[in-house]
């Protein structure tokens, strides 16, 4: 559904009121500059008579390709894994974002799939609004193939066998989206983000199929070619993204640049936009990213997506011999520790924010959870940590670090597994071994920058696993376009295992990537005492209802009983009340009044948990509903499943605690869980309670 006339003009007065005037006049600036270059759009017409290519710099030669023993580097597993996707590929196949597509023998680079809509190829780029449904379709569908990862992948496993098939496929796609895509003409040409991600990858496919016959001809030797990597640096250069939507993207803009001004050094402007590139690029990770390695927009693929692109941007640029500062190691060193300490037992990142499984580089078969990819890249770069755990070898880390030199050593890493980001406000309260409790807790800012565009409305929420499986589970992101109820809910409170007041989100939505109000939670006390793990947060975003109010809440993890208790205390008035709690797509429950008995027998690892919900709320269980949406998880972009969701309804009472109990069982060594807690455990929640008891004393 398109937005109306109206509505669009309302977005875009809330959308300028969180613009600086600097931010404001930058966008000016871009507008004027955007009517100016009509003059230089290129017809499909045109390009059948593309003139000589622009003036270079020295000699066209591709000079940073891989050793040639990189290839018997990497491991059979990984290279079968390969060989299947891409034949899969050379049959038509490839799944884009929850969308099986048949027709990737000669793909339709302007259709989307999911809707069937087809966005107009010869129109100026900068008069389509690829936020627009009725004009584009799905345009994270659409612009998904030309990212041209699916060709990354097959010159990967045409550099593993030498198989024409894998080559020859890869030259007639470039061909044809070169040729259909000329300069500003249609929707690819409408973000920078979109241009920096195809530029790493033409550079990669460039590498992977140096030795190939027709790789030259296809690249150094081919006036398109030349062509379209000159314009998409040209563009580049002179539309960087800025102040509030200076997030991911200004990174993978500032990334592609850097790669590609590395890679192909032909033209005049190449060194101008190297030096640019690499400022921009150290400035804005140090921006983007906590000292602690956390990313600043709070959504973790995010984070994984940024880091990938920064150690790409660093080896291409060291391999040329122009080497980013130690600066940016540190910090590019201090995202994969952070990564290799947020991971759970099944190496799964945590689900906070948005997720669209941005890559990179894609030289693997595709997988949804591309955090163990990451870890295993890092360990060749920057080395890898007694604690870390253990990443699965693959493609990708063996033939990046071909490029490098040895791993870069960087001082001052944890010498142990941190399990708080202060600065961050993220916080995890774990086990070990095996059946490993994994408890996430979100007390930190709302987002980044002041659309904060890919947080949720989330604060105080908890995640929780058991051997790796969702238990309390966060219920991602399923849309970014198309869909505005279903991106609202997925962003909303309510769709997160925390409290909603008077029917209303903590932080307040002007459009599917701005917030206008944002919460922001601070952490006031976090506990690690052996058998026992406790954390104390609280929000401010119900300081605006009548009266205003705050929501605190206390989780405490006591190891010795395999338990979680959660304290929940409203102050401020009496106020309607939501508390929810969403299970994972593994689990089935089943409510009596207060306590939920929750099984996942079919899992990786069985297992059982007894919940005990706060009996002053009356609770009601709800799975795959549409009319309120409730009840669902997913997986994926593109993709969403019915599961369980606990809702508890009724008024908050302040000094009243509102406390929940979960606690595990092996459901094949007894039909219930123990119900007597350690003494410890009854010690650390008593001492909640009284801290609830004293708030509720502060606020009068």
């Amino acid at each position: 559904m398109s937005a109306t006339p109206v509505s669009r003009l309302g977005w875009y007065g809330r959308r300028i009121a969180r613009m600086s005037p600097a931010e404001v006049a930058w966008r000016a600036r871009d507008q004027v500059l955007a009517a100016a270059w009509s003059r230089r759009q290129i017809s499909r017409a045109q390009m059948v008579s593309i003139g000589p290519p622009p003036p270079q710099a020295g000699e066209r030669r591709f000079s940073a390709v891989l050793p040639p023993e990189a290839a018997a580097g990497v491991c059979e597993d990984a290279k079968a894994a390969v060989l299947a996707s891409a034949d899969r590929l050379l049959r038509g196949e490839w799944e884009v974002l929850g969308v099986t597509r048949t027709d990737m023998v000669r793909p339709d680079w302007f259709r989307d799939p999911a809707t069937g809509r087809r966005s107009a190829p010869g129109r100026y780029a900068f008069r389509i609004d690829h936020r627009s449904d009725a004009q584009v379709g799905n345009i994270k569908q659409v612009w998904e193939i030309s990212r041209l990862q699916h060709l990354t992948l097959l010159a990967t496993a045409w550099f593993l066998t030498h198989e024409e098939k894998y080559a020859n496929r890869v030259a007639d796609h470039l061909r044809s989206w070169s040729e259909e895509n000329p300069f500003l003409s249609g929707v690819h040409w409408t973000s920078g983000i979109e241009l920096g991600v195809r530029m790493i990858s033409l550079a990669w496919i460039r590498r992977l199929l140096d030795d190939w016959p027709g790789a030259a001809e296809e690249f150094e030797g081919n006036d398109v070619t030349l062509q379209q990597i000159h314009w998409h640096q040209q563009y580049l250069a002179s539309f960087p993204s800025r102040g509030s939507s200076a997030n991911n993207h200004v990174i993978a803009e500032a990334a592609g640049q850097l790669v590609a001004s590395c890679a192909f050094p032909w033209f005049g402007g190449s060194e101008r936009w190297r030096v640019k590139a690499a400022r921009m690029l150290e400035r804005e990770l140090i921006r983007n990213t906590f000292p602690s390695g956390i990313g600043r927009e709070l959504a973790s693929d995010y984070q994984c997506f940024v880091a990938e692109l920064g150690f790409l941007a660093a080896v291409e640029a060291q391999a040329a011999g122009h080497p980013l500062s130690p600066g940016t190691w540190q910090r590019l060193c201090a995202m994969a520790d952070s990564a290799a300490a947020l991971v759970d037992a099944r190496l799964r990142p945590p689900r906070q924010g948005d997720s669209d499984e941005g890559r990179a580089l894609l030289l693997d078969a595709p997988a949804a959870n591309s955090w163990p990819s990451l870890l295993a890249l890092a360990q060749t770069l920057v080395g890898r940590l007694d604690w870390w755990p253990q990443p699965p070898a693959d493609a990708r880390s063996v033939l990046v670090s071909s490029l490098a030199s040895a791993p870069r050593r960087v001082d001052g890493r944890p010498p142990r597994r941190p399990t708080r980001f202060a600065d961050a406000g993220l916080t995890l309260l774990r086990t070990s071994g095996e059946d490993e409790i994994w408890c996430r807790c979100d007390g930190g800012p709302h987002g980044y920058l002041s659309i904060a565009a890919h947080a949720h409305a989330d604060a105080l929420s908890v995640e929780v696993r058991h051997a790796g499986v969702d238990i309390l589970a966060d219920p991602g992101t399923y849309c970014y376009h198309g869909e505005p109820a279903w991106r609202s809910y997925f962003r909303s409170t309510i769709a997160h295992n925390t409290a909603e007041l008077d029917g209303r989100s903590q932080s307040s939505e002007g459009g599917p990537f701005l917030w206008v109000r944002h919460a922001q939670a601070r952490e006031i006390e976090v506990i690690d005492d052996g058998d026992i793990a406790s954390w104390t947060a609280e929000h401010d975003g119900y300081s605006s209802l009548d009266p205003p109010a705050r929501h605190r809440r206390s989780v405490l993890l006591d190891r010795a009983s395999s338990s979680i208790d959660i304290v929940d205390q409203i102050e401020g008035g009496q106020h309607d009340l939501r508390l929810a709690f969403h299970l994972g797509p593994e689990l089935a429950a089943k409510l009596d009044g207060s306590c939920a008995a929750l099984r996942w027998p079919t899992a990786s690892t069985p297992g059982g948990a007894r919940l005990e919900l706060p009996a002053g709320l009356d609770w009601t269980l709800h799975r795959g509903e549409t009319d309120p949406i409730l009840g669902w998880y997913s997986g994926g972009l593109g993709q969403r499943i019915p599961a369980f969701t606990l809702i508890g309804c009724g008024r908050s009472v302040p000094g009243v605690p509102l406390t929940t109990r979960l606690e595990f069982f092996d459901p094949a060594k007894a039909k219930r869980p123990a119900v007597l807690r350690s003494a410890v455990s009854r010690h650390f929640s008593d001492v909640l309670l009284a801290e609830a008891s004293a708030m509720r004393k502060e606020t009068r």
